[in-house]
């Protein structure tokens, strides 16, 4: 998905206000309070050193127009790598292996109905890409234990109902992902645009933070992390059918 120059001026404006509140440079707040860097392609390292990176903030200096040059800087290297390596997709699922005894869910929607991935019309159809998932997973990761997740969809009912009630009694806020997608995923839209409510809603939040330590709450979601062993989604799925 290719996302809107909005998604990219939204983090520059909480970037400014990250720089200002705790007295940081704007370079430094773009990197540690954004998800810039994964955006332009270049892995999670998050290296202040990088070559593109560098190249970034040298470009940023040098001009007057921070949102046109981010932009620009974006469509030009979206493509330059991978923002997580992932094992495998079914449908609007994927996983990844962070080591042989886990697997960590992702969720990207690449459903072409109308309506909602996560309607209720859609749910019979989420399901089946999650078992087929698992089955593989059966096949394929036999040492594989437990199951991961960090999201904001955590907080979603209609999300939840997709998994063992385990996995989502296990949440707990995950702090400091203002790097991440699972915290600024909540204002895109299907499209790559911004979802005018949750945005409005952060920009109120915003406007009114006036320490470090409130700029968390300013999301009107939190990324939530899960897990739980794999053997309950065995179950869960296999009874699903």
């Amino acid at each position: 998905m290719r996302y809107g120059k909005e998604f990219f001026d939204l983090q520059l404006r909480f970037a400014r206000v990250v720089a200002a509140l705790a007295a940081i440079p704007l370079e430094q707040a773009l990197l540690d309070y954004t998800n810039l860097y994964v955006r332009f392609g270049l892995g999670r390292a998050f290296d202040q050193d990088h070559p593109t990176w560098r190249r970034y903030i040298q470009g940023l200096s040098q001009t007057t127009h921070a949102s046109d040059w981010t932009y620009s800087f974006y469509l030009a290297h979206a493509q330059a790598g991978r923002e997580t390596p992932l094992v495998a997709t079914f449908g609007c699922f994927s996983y990844a292996t962070p080591d042989s005894q886990s697997i960590r869910l992702h969720f990207q929607n690449t459903d072409t109905a109308t309506v909602s991935p996560l309607s209720i019309d859609r749910l019979p159809m989420r399901l089946s890409e999650l078992r087929a998932l698992f089955d593989h997973v059966r096949r394929y990761e036999p040492e594989a234990e437990s199951v991961l997740g960090t999201s904001w969809l955590y907080n979603l009912r209609a999300y939840q109902r997709l998994f063992p009630e385990a996995y989502i009694a296990s949440a707990t806020v995950a702090d400091n992902r203002f790097r991440n997608m699972s915290l600024w995923g909540q204002f895109l839209d299907r499209n790559g645009g911004l979802k005018v409510g949750f945005t409005e809603d952060f920009l109120r939040r915003l406007s009114k933070t006036t320490t470090v330590r409130e700029l968390a709450s300013c999301f009107p979601l939190q990324a939530l992390a899960v897990s739980a062993p794999i053997t309950q989604f065995h179950t869960f799925y296999d009874s699903a059918m």
